[in-house]
């Protein structure tokens, strides 16, 4: 589907980020009423840089991507994405919440792929790929279209741009999502296990997208039970338990004899 043809990265041009870290965590935790999802959470990622992070139900995966851009509230510790904080300012010597214009300017810097796609229903398939460059980045309606267009066809969906979510398959709407976070030139892209609602014959086509976006240095966090693809892609790969990184190496190291217990036990299960 995507060989021989451009890059997906150049039809919008590379990331706006040119530091070498992109993502700092230190110490990050995160309750929810009684239960403490994240205990003491640190994690650095650099530009270009493929993290998967596996681990069990619970472990505070999900948790960790969505408190990466906001979605979730830390309690303590420090999240730096491009060197800046997402979602709080500096003010009299502490940290506040900003206001709401400023983290949707600072999200935008960050793709984010969920399992369900997320598109809206009432749009086709281009109208969702240029609706945030144009209400967030400011962006011309017909330059939009003009990239929105590029990347639909870019990931085999040239034939689709008209198509509202209902008229497309669970691997369609997932390469639509995917484009559409891509719209926006992030410098990092999450997915939180973007093919588990899939069926199994449509995850082939949502893998070969991420692939190629590996290939071309997309700086990717990514949470999924895909361990072959992690085994092909990944540049490190992090176990998580109980809120903490208890392990991490690279996909031969971490798959091939791993030193923790926990991971371990979670891998026999898996593999």
């Amino acid at each position: 589907m995507l060989e021989d043809r451009s890059r997906l990265l150049d039809v919008v041009g590379a990331p706006l980020t040119t530091l070498d870290v992109v993502v700092s965590a230190t110490g990050v935790y995160k309750r929810f009423g009684h239960v403490e999802v994240l205990r003491g959470l640190s994690l650095e990622v650099k530009r270009q840089e493929v993290v998967f992070i596996i681990g069990p139900s619970g472990s505070g995966k999900t948790t960790f991507l969505r408190c990466l851009n906001h979605l979730e509230k830390i309690d303590r510790g420090t999240i730096l994405v491009n060197g800046h904080t997402i979602g709080y300012r500096e003010q009299n010597g502490r940290f506040v919440e900003d206001v709401e214009k400023e983290i949707a300017r600072q999200r935008s810097d960050i793709g984010f792929v969920f399992q369900r796609f997320n598109l809206f229903p009432h749009k086709s398939a281009l109208e969702n790929v240029i609706e945030a460059p144009i209400q967030v980045r400011g962006m011309d309606e017909g330059e939009a279209r003009e990239i929105g267009r590029a990347l639909l066809d870019r990931v085999g969906l040239g034939h689709k741009l008209d198509a509202y979510p209902s008229q497309l398959s669970g691997g369609q709407q997932q390469r639509v999502a995917i484009v559409r976070a891509l719209a926006m030139r992030p410098s990092l892209m999450l997915f939180d296990e973007p093919t588990s609602a899939l069926d199994p014959e449509m995850i082939g086509e949502v893998l070969a997208v991420m692939r190629e976006l590996a290939v071309e240095g997309m700086t990717m966090i990514i949470v999924s039970h895909e361990m072959g693809f992690a085994r092909e892609a990944a540049d490190r790969v992090l176990m998580l338990d109980e809120g903490t990184i208890i392990e991490q190496g690279t996909p031969a190291e971490l798959f091939g004899s791993p030193a923790h217990e926990r991971t371990k036990a979670f891998l026999a299960k898996i593999l």
